[in-house]
């Protein structure tokens, strides 16, 4: 039998594979450069309110932000940037 007759399965890149919230962040920020956007200030104005229109369908950043939940996001940055500032200093 010729491969072509055979049955293949096809996995659109990105389909199948779960995005850490870092890659979304990464992808988010990314779309909303190339669309002109201000990226802190609509990504503050989505992770606060949760309005998906705050996020471009550019790219797909609007369905791909909606598959990690707000508070994963909020928790990744708050663990992020905390972690940093502490670095190094005793904590009392």
């Amino acid at each position: 039998m010729d491969s072509m007759d055979q049955t293949r399965k096809f996995d659109a890149p990105g389909a199948s594979q779960e995005l850490s919230p870092r890659d979304v962040l990464v992808h988010v920020y990314t779309a909303l450069e190339e669309k002109g956007y201000d990226p802190i200030q609509q990504l503050v104005g989505y992770l606060i309110s949760g309005e998906p229109a705050y996020i471009p369908r550019h790219n797909n950043a609007r369905g791909i932000i909606r598959k990690v939940p707000r508070d994963d996001l909020i928790e990744m940055l708050l663990r992020y940037y905390l972690e940093r500032e502490f670095k190094g200093q005793e904590r009392e």
